[in-house]
């Protein structure tokens, strides 16, 4: 995984820090002007910060054009499209962050493609976890953090797509992906599968069938949506003079988009995008994305049948990797 070069995280470094650090003092308002923050479902124009560091900007899992990346793979032409994978999670995760960091950047790249990859959160208000996710977003900068107090089904999902069309509105992506800290999501297979795609009113996972609708909306573990499905989201004023930013968030995504008739290019990559059972023995070799980490034991899981430790060196004489 290389080092992505975007502007973003490096032009916001120095608002990250303090903007962590004194959320618990009240002084967020003062240091990037902002409004009020006591609603969950507030709009969010301008108010999500890409938090960078010095010492990187954002992890990308791509390979371009006469680029070599970390596992050495060349690039093998130029940039057909790019996708930005927010990745869901909670300011507390600090060890599952990590070991899905590991997981980006132990996989092959995408060819032809840029990813990009962002841990997505609200707004931090626990002390300690400001002062060390402040530290987390210096060191990586893969951190948005969103104007939205913490939750799962209140809005941070229309949080994170009214963000980005906003944040990103000067170097737009092709794709938005919304995904989660327990789904392990191969990137090359998904950009395959992205490759020959529409590059507008995409709605692209897991889809579910309800009646007759084969896919009313798609499986909160990961969806696609196309740029222009992003900002017709953030756009839309209907969704929140109805309130309805409050429920199961990926119902409530399907429920948007087939309301204003948005997303009718639409893809299910189910099954090789799916839940791990209970035994843990249903990983295919052909997976987009498996669902349901939820603890150590399943990511181990994940990693040796994807033999994601397969090119790594034992250290001689100190220990050994089987």
């Amino acid at each position: 995984m290389k080092t992505a070069s975007s502007s973003h995280g490096l032009h916001t470094a120095s608002l990250c820090t303090p903007y962590l650090l004194l959320v618990p003092l009240g002084l967020l308002a003062v240091l990037l002007v902002l409004p009020s923050l006591g609603s969950s479902n507030a709009r969010s124009d301008g108010l999500g910060v890409l938090c960078g560091g010095a010492a990187s900007a954002g992890y990308s899992v791509s390979s371009g054009a006469d680029e070599v990346n970390v596992n050495g793979s060349s690039g093998s032409g130029p940039e057909e499209f790019s996708l930005l994978v927010g990745v869901l999670t909670m300011p507390s995760r600090r060890e599952r962050r990590d070991i899905v960091r590991m997981a980006y950047a132990l996989q092959p790249p995408a060819p032809r493609a840029r990813v990009d990859v962002r841990f997505v959160f609200c707004n931090v208000t626990d002390p300690v976890d400001a002062a060390l996710v402040a530290v987390e977003a210096r060191r990586h900068g893969d951190i948005l953090v969103l104007n939205c107090t913490e939750n799962m089904n209140d809005g941070k999902t229309h949080a994170y797509l009214s963000t980005v069309p906003r944040i990103f509105s000067s170097s737009p992506y092709d794709y938005v992906m919304k995904t989660d800290d327990d789904t392990y999501l191969r990137v090359a297979a998904l950009a395959e599968e992205l490759r020959g795609k529409p590059r507008e009113d995409v709605y692209l996972g897991h889809g579910f069938a309800v009646g007759d609708d084969p896919m009313p909306f798609m499986h909160g573990m990961g969806y696609v949506v196309s740029w222009d499905v992003a900002s017709w989201v953030s756009e839309n004023e209907e969704i929140l003079r109805h309130n309805d930013t409050h429920g199961p968030e990926d119902l409530l995504v399907g429920k948007w988009l087939n309301i204003g008739g948005k997303g009718r290019n639409r893809y299910s990559l189910k099954p090789r995008m799916y839940d791990l059972d209970w035994f843990m023995d249903n990983f295919r070799p052909d997976t987009v994305a498996v669902h349901m980490l939820k603890d150590n034991k399943r990511w181990a899981a994940a990693f040796r049948y994807f033999n994601v430790t397969a090119g790594i060196e034992p250290s001689a004489g100190l220990y050994h990797l089987p």
